[in-house]
């Protein structure tokens, strides 16, 4: 079966469906999920007459994952990423639906018109479905009120806010201070500016009460603060990312700034405490927050943490990066899929069609090996540029087959011969939206989103 045919069924002895892993057809009719038979080996009676059953023997089968935080950066900065590479590196990781961030496109997605430029930017170029989240900014209430997605003041009590930022009296490195250790960088962004940040969002969703979501959480310092707001009835959320899962301040050699992201990486015990609180419930997804440039922004030349653009590429890897961790910390393949798929689609309001292996749901697949190991590899690396601090790990879970509403988009290292994503967007009159202040660079960004299931399709405008 090539990439771009379409599936009528697909058998694996091994379909995760809910909790458990078994047996199973999954039946696939005009790109949903029709059925799902209880055994393997059942009768394909309900398929289309010469259509295709992608028989996949004991390779996992679960719902494709939801990435709800990219960066892709197309139009304006295509140099650094655009729709066409983006979407099919998350092709190649099992990732089935993309939510693109207003920053750092030029223009960002912050007015009707921007939102109108970007999806011209990305048509046709989509090899996995993608939504977009829109940016509320001082001064653009404007668009917020006319009759357009984003929300104007009254809207906003009924509109799910996820927020995550730095506070941003960043403190300045002293003149003795090496700017090619990652020790010097680390400094000048201390937990306590999330901390206080995080602060200030969990009394403001507690004083108004409406959903505020935290993005890219790296320090475990405000665990106790979320926690807090979470019992005493604060409808919050948390996401943190594959980076700051899987890479630790210790490990980051002198100059090797493709490690620089903002908020930064932080220890290895604080690391621990982000895996409980991921396992607790207290961190309820994770991301890969995508922020790719070109390798000169990087400053690999001078190795100049203080200078170099803080952002990771990890989109095509997120799945394996988890699970390479996760699996050693008694974390299950159920985990991933309420981790990786089911929160991130209920956050963005997609649950009601991604994230889960249910009949009405879009046949959203990724087929991989959760036992075989593989090297990342600079030819293997569909991101527009390739550096990323991943480079050489050798990483548990192969993705061989990903299929977005039940056509094969990735298979083994090939991709449809043309893009078979599509935009989502929300029905008219419903809101959803993400709030950005501040420079990826100073790694402030606040998303306000509503979380409420809809029926009808996805936009983040």
């Amino acid at each position: 079966m090539e990439p771009g045919s379409t599936v009528s069924a697909v058998r694996s002895s091994r379909v995760l469906c809910g909790t458990e892993i078994r047996p199973a057809l999954i039946v696939i009719k005009e790109g949903k999920i029709h059925k799902i038979l209880p055994n393997s080996s059942g009768s394909t009676g309900d398929t289309a007459a010469g259509s295709e059953v992608l028989d996949v023997g004991d390779h996992l089968v679960m719902p494709g994952i939801v990435d709800c935080h990219v960066h892709v950066n197309e139009p304006g900065r295509t140099t650094w990423e655009g729709f066409w590479t983006a979407t099919r590196a998350a092709a190649a990781g099992g990732v089935t639906t993309i939510v693109d961030m207003p920053l750092n496109s030029i223009p960002p997605t912050t007015t009707l018109d921007n939102f109108h430029e970007k999806m011209a930017a990305a048509s046709g170029k989509c090899f996995v479905d993608t939504a977009f989240w829109g940016g509320v900014v001082p001064g653009n209430q404007f668009h917020a009120e006319r009759d357009t997605p984003l929300p104007s003041g009254k809207e906003e009590r009924d509109t799910p806010l996820p927020s995550g930022k730095e506070e941003r009296d960043v403190p300045l490195p002293s003149e003795e201070a090496d700017p090619k250790e990652y020790s010097t960088f680390l400094k000048s962004r201390p937990d306590v500016m999330e901390l206080e940040a995080i602060r200030t969002v969990t009394e403001l969703c507690l004083k108004y009460q409406v959903h505020c979501h935290i993005v890219h959480l790296s320090s475990a310092q405000p665990l106790a603060l979320i926690q807090a707001a979470k019992q005493a009835g604060a409808p919050l959320t948390v996401e943190t990312t594959h980076h700051y899962l899987s890479l630790s301040a210790e490990h980051i050699p002198a100059g090797a700034t493709q490690f620089k992201c903002c908020p930064p990486i932080r220890g290895v015990a604080n690391q621990e405490q982000l895996w409980s609180a991921l396992k607790a419930g207290q961190i309820d997804m994770v991301v890969s927050d995508h922020s790719p440039c070109t390798p000169d922004l990087k400053r690999l030349d001078s190795g100049d943490f203080t200078q170099a653009w803080g952002g990771i590429s990890s989109l095509q890897f997120g799945l394996s990066l988890f699970w390479t961790s996760a699996s050693k910390k008694g974390f299950t393949l159920p985990d991933v899929v309420r981790l990786l798929c089911q929160r991130t689609a209920q956050l963005c309001r997609l649950d009601n069609q991604k994230g889960s292996l249910v009949p009405g749901h879009d046949a959203d697949l990724v087929i991989w090996d959760p036992e075989k190991e593989f090297e990342v590899k600079d030819a293997s690396i569909h991101h527009k540029n390739k550096l990323t601090p991943y480079l050489g790990l050798t990483l548990l879970g192969e993705v061989s087959v990903t299929i977005v509403r039940g056509r094969v988009v990735y298979k083994q290292g090939s991709f449809s011969p043309t893009p078979l994503g599509k935009h989502l967007l929300l029905p008219q009159g419903t809101t959803q939206v993400s709030l950005c202040d501040g420079e990826k660079t100073e790694g402030t960004q606040v998303s306000l989103c509503d979380g409420e299931k809809t029926e009808g399709t996805q936009a983040s405008r």
